[in-house]
């Protein structure tokens, strides 16, 4: 079985190295997930987790972002059980946990439980009458907290879990609310933030105030391509492919960036200064807008209207600090388009000339730049690579870095050695060489 594991990653595009250490996590999974799984699994899933190559906290303000999947992720196996109790096992860390979805969450919960009980609430509430309870183990070669979108991966693949053991596509709400995937991507982002989706309103989510952009690359990206996204609807623009000769090296800076935990405030400030200006939008425009970056494109004096509300504004953000957010948004929606320009006409130096001014205005207007991933950054391009960037929710979390295929190996061994001098305390750095993965993906057999 675990051949025929390896083959179906091989088909939708994987490398055979990396077919094969995916495979292996369902190997874990066959001789380890008794512990959670009564009998034998009913469905196997696998959800990939996630590089953000430019759009820097766009998405939730209805931004662009390109995107691609990584072969690393989240393997899942899961069965129906009859009690309505949805139980969770990792079995790498050993936690496992059960939650009710017929009951409100206690405020004490957090982590792996919270998650799941997020997902699993609000699929009781939007499907009334749906049977959720499942047995579900998993296992996971992400780096946790690096900004690889490990936690979206987990909603992604609860959530498939729960649909197939309901059989909630089968259900006219899901036809007329989520007819395709890019819907089914807004909905989970929904889910995870705790947002209203159209016709399915919202329950707590996980404490965090973001967007779909994850939620979209985990089930959309397509394998050896760039995806370009526009948000707030879900809308695909465009599929590069990734040059042959090119190959990302994605390393974490050592600092975890956990952003439903240890950086929830500083990510939600963000968020929220971007939501502020939106409002600051339908407060004093003749009409209100969906987005901010749909108000941003309705009128060419948006940036001057803007100027003069921004001044008075009152609450909680100074008008500094929305000037600075708002530039920073113009700045970084501007770039995700031209990089999936500069990727389908292989212009390396632009994309590192846009990626050098994404990280800059991070640090600089954005404010979710450490020493850490600051320094990583640099580092990647004082080593050979040609473009680099921290992505994710910042304060924490991972740098990419486009270098040549038949070096990667070479650049990223040498790329860590110099941050481990630079920085000697940060320890074992994880990184891995990954081109664009497919999307999330049930393994079946005949």
């Amino acid at each position: 079985m675990i051949d025929a594991f390896a083959a179906h990653f091989e088909r939708i595009g994987m490398t055979g190295d990396d077919a094969r250490s995916r495979a292996a996590l369902f190997r874990e999974l066959d001789e380890r997930g008794g512990t959670v799984l009564n009998g034998r699994p009913e469905w196997y899933r696998f959800s990939p987790g996630r590089v953000e190559i430019f759009g820097k906290h766009t998405d939730y303000a209805g931004g662009h972002s390109l995107l691609a999947a990584v072969p690393r992720g989240i393997a899942l196996v899961a069965r129906s059980r009859s009690d309505g109790v949805v139980r969770v096992g990792d079995i790498r860390d050993g936690q496992i946990v059960e939650v009710d979805p017929s009951a409100e969450a206690p405020p004490e919960y957090r982590g792996l439980r919270r998650y799941v009980h997020v997902v699993a609430r609000r699929l009781f509430l939007n499907f009334p009458g749906c049977t959720l309870g499942a047995e579900i183990a998993i296992a996971s070669d992400l780096p946790r907290a690096s900004g690889l979108s490990s936690s979206s991966a987990l909603v992604v693949g609860v959530a498939a879990a729960l649909i197939a053991r309901a059989c909630l596509h089968e259900r006219d709400e899901w036809h007329r609310h989520l007819p395709t995937v890019q819907h089914l991507a807004w909905y989970l982002g929904c889910v995870e933030n705790g947002l209203d989706y159209d016709g399915l309103p919202s329950t707590a989510g996980v404490g965090t105030h973001g967007g779909s952009e994850d939620h979209t690359a985990i089930l959309t990206c397509r394998h050896g391509h760039a995806s370009l996204y526009r948000f707030v609807p879900v809308t695909s623009l465009s599929e590069v492919p990734m040059p042959a000769e090119w190959t990302f090296v994605i390393a974490s800076s050592g600092v975890r960036a956990d952003k439903a935990g240890s950086v929830m405030a500083r990510y939600n400030r963000a968020a929220d200064a971007a939501r502020a200006l939106h409002a600051l939008w339908n407060q004093h425009a003749g009409a209100p807008a969906r987005s901010l970056a749909a108000a941003l494109a309705s009128t060419p004096a948006a940036l001057a209207c803007f100027d003069r509300w921004v001044d008075a504004a009152t609450g909680e953000f100074p008008p500094n600090d929305l000037r600075k957010r708002l530039r920073h948004f113009v700045n970084e929606d501007r770039r995700a388009p031209l990089a999936a320009q500069a990727f389908a006409t292989t212009d390396r130096a632009a994309l590192g000339a846009l990626s050098r001014a994404s990280q800059l205005e991070a640090e600089s207007l954005l404010g979710n730049q450490i020493p850490e991933t600051i320094a990583l950054a640099n580092l990647a391009r004082e080593t050979g690579a040609f473009a680099a960037s921290s992505f994710g929710a910042g304060f924490g979390g991972s740098v990419w870095a486009l270098t040549a295929t038949h070096d990667a190996e070479a650049f990223a061994e040498e790329w860590i050695r110099a941050y481990q001098r630079h920085l000697p305390a940060v320890g074992a750095v994880p990184w891995f060489v990954a081109r664009p993965g497919p999307p999330a993906t049930e393994i079946t057999f005949p």
